[in-house]
């Protein structure tokens, strides 16, 4: 399930995404928010079907402001895509809304889990489900607590009073009860403990090996997203500085400096040593 491999680029403008084809494109894409502040730079990737794709960057590097654009969130921020093109599928769904989006195959599961706090895991699951059929909806329950047996046990449970890991169970659960061809996730590992970031991934991961699903994930733990992504971008400032095979880049020496806080022979850097030698990205 990985794309065609090749080296990892690195240029001063956006690399062309690859040239294979994919469930989602973006071509040369730009997005400016209240008519004056640009944020994404003619920005393109590429997410092949049935792979992982990790979008790295820091914070305010544009990646969340990359999957709005993609699920259609962009005017309820006073955003839009004011050049370029996105295409799921085949087809041009830059201009379409939300729900058509969700419709057509994308979920996205947003920053800070967004759960509905005052409904049960079950009410919850049921809503993500809106756009199919009802008869589908015991059938899509069972497969969620089946590779989420927590949910199952908590089903009845106020999801208000779900633990962080628990509730991030469950803003995922609920995208794919909408049965996504592409599942869309937003800082999956925010505000959780190591251990459930493990877990977190380790269903990510699963998710794609048994059931074929294409995921796009957006991270700051470049260190974990690179262990289960195929594929790897990494923004800054709006555009695409890196990519290439996720196994290629945990061994570039660029990504280990200034992503995995490594310097040379592996060892771990300080947050000083760090910050000076970002001063002396070449691509920047």
């Amino acid at each position: 399930m990985s794309p065609a491999t090749s080296a990892p680029v690195e240029s001063g403008a956006n690399p062309a995404a690859p040239s294979t084809g994919g469930l989602l494109e973006l071509n040369n894409v730009e997005v400016i928010y209240d008519d004056v502040i640009l944020v994404l730079r003619g920005l393109s990737l590429n997410v092949p079907e049935g792979t992982i794709v990790a979008l790295l960057g820091s914070n305010g590097a544009g990646k969340s402001t990359t999957l709005k654009a993609v699920s259609g969130l962009l005017p309820s921020e006073h955003g839009e895509v004011t050049d370029g093109g996105i295409v799921f599928d085949g087809a041009d769904v830059t201009k379409l809304d939300p729900a058509e989006r969700v419709r057509r195959g994308m979920s996205l599961c947003m920053e800070g889990r967004h759960v509905f706090e005052h409904l049960t895991v079950a009410e919850n699951l049921i809503a993500g489900g809106y756009t199919q059929e009802r008869g589908h909806v015991e059938t899509d329950l069972a497969m969620v607590y089946d590779f989420f047996p927590r949910l199952g046990e908590l089903t009845n449970q106020i999801s208000g009073y779900l633990s962080g890991g628990e509730q991030q169970m469950l803003a995922i659960g609920r995208a794919l009860m909408a049965r996504p061809r592409l599942l869309m996730l937003d800082e999956p590992s925010l505000g959780l403990a190591p251990l459930l970031v493990t877990e977190i991934f380790g269903f990510i991961k699963r998710l794609n090996e048994e059931r074929g699903l294409t995921v796009l994930v957006i991270e700051q733990n470049a260190r974990r997203a690179l262990e289960v992504a195929d594929h790897a971008y990494i923004m800054e400032q709006g555009r695409i500085v890196l990519e290439g095979p996720a196994a290629d880049l945990r061994e570039n020496p660029d990504v280990k400096e200034f992503y995995l806080g490594l310097g040379e022979g592996g060892g771990r850097k300080s947050f000083r040593d760090v910050k000076h030698y970002k001063r002396r990205k070449r691509w920047l």
